[in-house]
């Protein structure tokens, strides 16, 4: 008699978006939720400072609003990973946050223009973890290689924030610039429309992962938190401290350098990690970012800023790319959702710590900011100490041998 075993339904699956799509895809994502309608607020603050009297204090408010916002669109994917798996919420945060933008200019209100910010922050992060969790499950297997490409889309968002500035500073108005960047952002929504959603994490990895990986997530979390108030200080005053003495061109420029690194910067990180190990990548990342962030606090003026704003680029969007990648590897739930809402606290951490310096100048800040990131670096470094580097969900097959039955005729 002959047995005819029928094939797993796997084999029979259609074939999903083309990897490079799915790249494509995820960096407008990323670059519509983090890289314009973030960041975009960091180059239109001088204008709306000079043109629209906004204070010092109100901007800064309306900066932790919108980290505010952050923090809460994370923990919502948390303790509802649905939400960051649902194409729907997505496409609806996208049009919030666009809309959000759209807004800012019809007002001069800075409580109205607060309740916009938190609303971009908040819709912004469940877009960006939505779009991470696309990119890792989606190329993890077939296309690793353009994880990091993927992530460069808020380099490019920062880039096209940057040059929207330089582009109408001479020539426009603060309002301006914000319907400029409400077009570019309903733009990018568009070119991400179709981003298919990230895979669920099997059930047997939960199990797995709450006795057998949390020491190694504990230390990539604190990193990733310090990560997330060293970067926040620097990405708050490294403009400002440039336009301190120079032509207010300059600091829109560095900005645009900043968003120019972080292109190609994930993907090569995303490359090394071919030949060298995660954990080291991001303690190496995180060094570096340290020591250019140092640089600009002990060596005032644009040669020097400017050489932190490459440093900086170059590094923040990798060691995102490394760090969530790490978490996913160590097979812990929700692990892109709970990684991001401590960076997100880091947010809220950092300018809180580093107001009180801010008396002299932008010096003392900036060397507190190198000093939390090299924390970061010693807490990364931890983790290569008997890291699993290889993970599965199947038992290795000389332990399932000893577990099947032995069958007898």
């Amino acid at each position: 008699m002959t047995l005819t075993l029928e094939q797993p339904s796997v084999e029979r699956r259609l074939p999903g978006p083309a990897p490079w799509l799915i790249a494509l895809q995820g960096a407008a994502a990323l670059a519509a939720s983090n890289g314009v309608g973030r960041f975009v607020y960091t180059p239109i603050l001088p204008l709306m400072h000079d043109q629209a009297g906004l204070s010092a204090t109100s901007g800064a408010d309306l900066a932790t609003a919108n980290y505010v916002g952050y923090l809460a669109g994370a923990l919502a994917g948390s303790f509802a990973p649905r939400l960051v798996r649902s194409r729907l919420v997505m496409r609806t945060s996208m049009i919030a946050m666009t809309a959000s933008l759209a807004l800012m200019p019809l007002t001069q209100d800075v409580t109205a223009w607060a309740g916009l910010r938190l609303i971009a922050g908040f819709t912004s992060a469940l877009a960006f973890v939505y779009a991470v969790g696309a990119l890792l499950s989606g190329l993890r297997r077939s296309a690793p290689h353009l994880i990091g490409w993927g992530f460069g889309g808020i380099g490019a968002g920062i880039v096209l924030s940057g040059l929207l500035v330089l582009a109408v500073r001479e020539v426009a108005t603060w309002r301006t610039a914000w319907w400029i960047a409400t077009f570019l952002t309903l733009l990018l929504t568009a070119a991400s429309w179709k981003l298919a959603a990230p895979a669920p994490q099997p059930a047997g990895a939960k199990a797995k992962t709450r006795t057998g990986t949390h020491r190694w997530f504990a230390a990539l979390a604190l990193s990733y938190t310090l990560e997330g108030i060293g970067y926040i200080i620097a990405g708050t005053f490294l403009v400002a401290s440039i336009t301190q003495d120079a032509p207010g061109w300059v600091g829109a420029g560095a900005w645009v350098v900043v968003g120019l690194a972080a292109i190609p910067g994930s993907a090569l990180w995303t490359a090394l990690a071919r030949r060298f190990s995660r954990p080291t990548l991001l303690a190496s990342a995180l060094l570096l970012q340290a020591a250019g962030i140092a640089l600009t606090g002990l060596v005032p003026g644009s040669v020097s800023a400017l050489v932190a704003a490459a440093a900086f680029g170059g590094t923040f969007v990798g060691i995102t790319s490394l760090a969530l990648a790490l978490g996913e590897h160590l097979q812990v739930p929700r692990a892109v959702a709970l990684l991001t809402a401590g960076y997100g606290i880091g947010q809220i951490i950092g300018p809180l710590i580093s107001q009180p310096l801010l008396g002299t100048g932008y010096s003392a800040a900036l060397l507190l900011a190198s000093v939390v990131l090299a924390a970061a670096t010693v807490a990364a470094a931890a983790l290569r100490v008997r890291y699993p580097h290889r993970l599965g969900h199947m038992i290795e097959p000389s332990r399932l041998a000893r577990k099947l039955p032995t069958w007898r005729p």
